[in-house]
């Protein structure tokens, strides 16, 4: 059965929730509170401030700056406007975020000066907004321009770990009907309280957040930073129900939860291709989390994949599940995972080229992402083509190895990756964070007994921490 919705569009979507939920809570950011009617009459009035600063339909406008509820009035009144949105990493140095406002022909740039002790620029010609001082939002006439499905929504740039960022091309109609089927999935309510920790920047916090959240009438609670002290705070003041997350979410919430009334969280939604089944028991054990969903996704077609609610604890522990409506799986014959369906991307802005290496003649979209299916049909991530190396011949999985290594109740995180060997060609090098105490030999002894001999790290550095993506990615390049 398809997924149908009500809704055009993203702008339809917000001023029916203002009618469906009117006086409920929307938004609550510190001292900001708004409610589903509030929200929709500050987005049609931030959509007349965009038509007075010369944005009209299709017009791009670029946003950087972190979580908040101005980032959530901005970005919707934009597309009340007709505009298009284009996020900008919150982490990007100037020149990286002025490649993305150029690359994506921005029409203006929004921005939140001092966050992080930054201020902000824009490149040359290019008008820059600060979203919290500058009096623009919800400083014009209410507008609403028609925006249909087919429209063009937003240019979401990847997170460029693998070259130089590409402007990902998505419509309304594709974000509301698998967003929509997300809701489902992940179990979410009407009067939810969901803690946004993923940046707006993302798909896993503007669409699994923001637009799930106006779908389903829960209440949104944006974070500009993630601070685990803060989100132990929020979820026993706030009576948080769900709090999506990277697994060094959970990770931090495991080790620090200690002393805090959790008792309010329902939902835990995470996903990757490097989550360990050890984290997922230790989710659904040790907090009081009562529904767990996994999946796969990324930036090029949404969710992908995801657990379904009844899957047994080892489907859940082992696979991101089984295809979401609309979309088919297969894999290639060196591994790489294939996706096909509605949710696949417009293409990349302005490079056909790259669109065509990415989405073949026959639609799928190959991934760059090594994965294989089990007997039901749900998908095993076994890593990234990139990250693969090649130890005396065989295939080595820095996914895999992780995933052992971290059963071993001394280690908190890690990362694995390739390095050169003179005998070998390359050889496994694990990059531990502890959370007890274990030497190198300790755990490369451990490790030889749990996995085969080519597997086992050759080398072991221990760190305080793993550098990491705004996304709550390890980022491997700076490793070696």
């Amino acid at each position: 059965m398809t997924t149908t919705v009500p809704w055009h569009s993203i702008p339809e979507l917000v001023r029916s929730a203002a009618t469906r939920f009117g006086d409920a809570e929307a938004v609550v950011d510190g001292d900001t509170r708004l409610t589903f009617s509030q929200l929709a009459e500050q987005v049609r009035r931030t959509a007349g401030a965009f038509a007075s600063a010369g944005v009209g339909p299709g017009d791009r406008v670029a946003l950087w700056a972190p979580n908040s509820a101005e980032w959530i009035v901005a970005a919707f009144g934009l597309l009340t406007a007709g505009g298009v949105l284009v996020p900008v990493n919150t982490r990007f140095r100037d020149e990286e975020a002025h490649d993305i406002v150029v690359r994506g022909k921005a029409k203006a740039l929004l921005v939140q000066n001092g966050f992080l002790g930054r201020e902000f620029t824009g490149p040359p010609g290019v008008p820059v907004i600060d979203l919290k001082t500058d009096g623009f939002l919800g400083s014009g006439e209410p507008l609403e321009v028609e925006v249909g499905e087919d429209d063009l929504a937003d240019i979401i740039f990847t997170s460029g770990t693998t070259g130089r960022p590409k402007g990902v091309m998505t419509t309304h109609g594709q974000t509301l009907r698998l967003y929509a089927e997300w809701c489902e999935l992940a179990q979410l309510r009407t009067g939810d309280r969901y803690l946004t920790v993923n940046p707006y920047f993302h798909i896993f916090g503007y669409k699994a957040g923001l637009v799930a959240s106006v779908i389903r009438g829960a209440t949104v609670l944006p974070m500009a930073v993630f601070d685990v002290e803060r989100v132990l705070e929020l979820v026993e003041k706030e009576r948080v129900t769900v709090l999506p997350g990277p697994p060094t979410l959970y990770h931090s919430l495991l080790e620090a939860g200690g002393g805090r009334d959790l008792s309010s969280l329902r939902v835990a939604v995470t996903g990757s291709a490097d989550i360990p089944v050890e984290l997922v028991r230790r989710i659904t054990t040790e907090l009081p989390f009562r529904h767990l969903m996994t999946g796969y996704g990324l930036t090029e077609a949404g969710t992908v994949t995801a657990s379904r609610p009844g899957d047994p604890y080892e489907a859940v522990a082992t696979t991101v599940g089984r295809p979401c409506e609309g979309f088919e799986l297969r894999i290639a014959g060196d591994q790489e995972v294939l996706v096909r369906g509605y949710g696949v991307m417009r293409g990349y802005l302005d490079d056909p080229e790259a669109t065509a290496e990415a989405v073949d003649a026959d639609g799928w979209l190959h991934t760059g992402d090594l994965g294989e299916l089990d007997d039901a049909g749900r998908l095993r991530i076994v890593g990234r083509k990139k990250d693969m190396f090649i130890v005396g011949g065989f295939n080595a999985y820095p996914a895999e190895i992780e995933g052992f290594l971290l059963r071993h109740p001394a280690v908190a995180q890690v990362a694995v990756v390739g390095v050169p060997d003179a005998r070998m060609g390359q050889v496994g090098k694990a990059f531990v964070v502890p959370r007890g105490e274990v030497t190198e030999a300790e755990l490369i002894a451990w490790a030889r007994e749990r996995m085969a001999g080519f597997k086992v790290p050759r080398q072991i550095e221990f760190r305080t921490e793993l550098p990491l993506t705004a996304t709550g990615k390890v980022m491997k390049d700076q490793l070696s």
